[in-house]
């Protein structure tokens, strides 16, 4: 029962979200959702899980994507919180819909507590720790100055499109046999 629940689900969510640039289908039963603006600080990626059992059992809910890295921990709690509280009237239904819905009914009041500049909590620690130790001035690396005609040779090297001629680095072969010896040379004669 619950694989046909799912396939439907699944074929009905893709007729909804068709052309919706912010749902994503990232495998049969992992579905994303980007609510707000694209790169904006108050927005965020919530994902949805089924397991096996599902709509019977209420789905995975995870924050944990790369894209809000900006979204703070407390945050992030609270709206899995929110989620898996609105997902249990519908346990026994399909919900993934219902849930991106309510997420969207509920978004200004969720980013009411994210601050308008954004600011990772990896990159507080970071700042943190560079105010607390003293950071020793990096020495200018001197560029190699060449002279008119070791400029000229390089420029000699490349064709007019700025590349190496074909087989610029290719082995001689008759200078590196004769160098080297052939094998009938090197087996040891008895």
């Amino acid at each position: 029962m619950s694989e046909e629940a799912q396939e439907e689900e699944r074929e009905v969510l893709s007729s909804i979200y068709d052309g919706d640039l912010s749902f994503k289908q990232i495998s049969p039963t992992v579905f994303q959702y980007k609510f707000g603006e694209h790169d904006n600080c108050k927005s965020f990626l919530l994902e949805i899980g089924w397991s096996d059992k599902y709509p019977e059992e209420k789905p995975k809910i995870n924050m944990d994507a790369f894209y809000n890295k900006h979204i703070s921990k407390s945050l992030k709690e609270k709206i899995i919180k929110m989620v898996q509280d609105e997902a249990e009237q519908y346990l026994g239904m399909s919900m993934t819909y219902s849930l991106f819905e309510f997420v969207k009914e509920k978004f200004d009041e969720l980013m009411s507590d994210q601050p308008d500049d954004c600011i990772v909590e990896q990159d507080i620690e970071k700042l943190e720790i560079c105010e607390t130790q003293d950071v020793p001035s990096k020495k200018s690396v001197k560029k190699e100055h060449l002279t008119k005609a070791q400029k000229r040779r390089q420029w000699d090297k490349v064709d007019s499109r700025g590349e190496k001629p074909r087989g610029w680095n290719w082995v001689d072969i008759v200078k590196h046999l004769s160098q080297t010896g052939s094998k009938e040379d090197s087996a040891p004669t008895s």
